[in-house]
């Protein structure tokens, strides 16, 4: 493969803005609209490998920000990059930390020049620049890389989502110049804007222009009515390019997958599956179940007696919940699987769906079971 990325679309939809593609890496194949999992710091919480791929998954995150905390990107680079220090033989994408640096605000300072901060292990100072990220990165390894961005907080007054999404372009163009394994690695763009439809439209006009090979849609679920999230992405996708992937940045919750997918979204990643699990709260065919609810104590029924997952297979909520209760953490480990599993499920159905063309009878009978109060308009 001469480039380290392409991406097929092999299907549109007739009835929404739905897509099947393929994203081809060095290290193995996407079918998309995909859900990535998050391994934060070069490990998906509690779960093997071997497990995370059992659940469907074929593309998973880890973040810069951390790793370059801790261990040190020059750890892993000295470990032969971190497909192989974190025992994950397909694809990986790393983002650039901007939201981490959101996430911190009381311990940074934003100027032109980058991120200044306080770790938030030692309290030492720290800077990233967008050179500095793409040196991380670079030394990381992964398959796509994402460019160094501001993430706005929500609400955002329109002046400063300007200024913000402004430095962001600046920083972009100075991450494409410091990009120096563009022969092995894919850099991604962000869009920003905030919610403010001109500024997402003007700043996808914008960073499309740097020709990158795939696009993120970043400062969304940060706080936001779900309806405001889709009204920004129907006012973004169709202007990203067609011939390269979309990516919506932090979205995880079943509902918001599908409405992104229909709405042209390819990649999705989000730690919610994962962090809820950790308090015994599942995803499942009937909705969600909170396994620690006492009327789970004598159920000998599967946690979701439509998977097919090691945890349905092979243990009771009954036994789950006992688990919670005595704070094993065994009981972490199976409602993780678990999760990542429905949501590897949910994507393989929708593009089932989406094949077929009933992605938006798969969406109603969706709603019909979780509720549709948060749902966007008809697409």
């Amino acid at each position: 493969m001469n480039k380290p990325l392409t991406f097929e679309v092999k299907q549109r939809s007739g009835q929404t803005a739905a897509r099947l593609g393929r994203i081809r890496t060095l290290h193995g194949e996407i079918d998309t609209p995909a859900f990535m999992p998050v391994g934060t710091q070069a490990t998906v919480k509690t779960l093997t490998p071997e497990e995370v791929r059992s659940t469907g998954a074929q593309i998973i995150l880890s973040n810069t920000y951390h790793l370059y905390l801790r261990p040190g990107h020059e750890l892993v680079r000295g470990q032969g990059g971190l497909h192989r220090f974190m025992h994950w033989d397909g694809p990986i994408l790393t983002d650039s930390g901007g939201f981490q640096v959101f996430s911190l605000a009381p311990l940074r300072k934003i100027t032109e020049e980058g991120a200044t901060f306080k770790s938030y292990l030692d309290g030492s100072t720290h800077t990233l620049t967008p050179e500095k990220v793409m040196e991380i990165e670079n030394a990381l390894g992964a398959d796509i890389i994402m460019a160094f961005d501001e993430c706005t907080p929500y609400p955002c007054e329109h002046d400063y989502a300007r200024s913000s999404m402004e430095r962001t372009t600046r920083w972009a163009e100075r991450c494409q110049a410091a990009h120096l394994r563009s022969d092995e690695q894919s850099l991604f763009g962000i869009v920003q804007g905030s919610t403010y439809p001109d500024l997402r439209r003007e700043h996808a006009r914008r960073i499309t222009a740097l020709d990158l090979p795939g696009y993120g849609i970043g400062g969304l679920s940060v706080g936001e009515p779900k309806p405001v999230m889709y009204e920004i992405l129907e006012e973004t996708v169709p202007l990203l390019p067609q011939d390269r992937p979309r990516y919506l940045m932090g979205v995880g919750s079943p509902d918001a997958l599908i409405e992104g997918a229909l709405r042209g979204v390819d990649m999705f990643d989000c730690v919610l599956p994962t962090r809820i699990a950790r308090h015994g709260q599942a995803f499942t065919s009937l909705g969600k179940v909170v396994i620690r609810n006492a009327e789970y104590g004598q159920d000998p029924g599967p946690l979701d007696p439509a998977c097919d997952c090691y945890t349905c297979r092979n243990y009771s909520r009954a036994y789950l919940r006992h688990l919670f209760k005595a704070e094993e953490i065994l009981g972490l480990r199976l409602v993780s699987l678990h999760n990542l599993r429905y949501l590897g499920r949910l994507m393989a159905e929708l593009r089932q769906a989406i094949a077929a063309g009933t992605e938006l009878a798969f969406r109603e009978s969706f709603y019909a079971v979780w509720g549709s109060e948060d749902r966007g308009r008809r697409v």
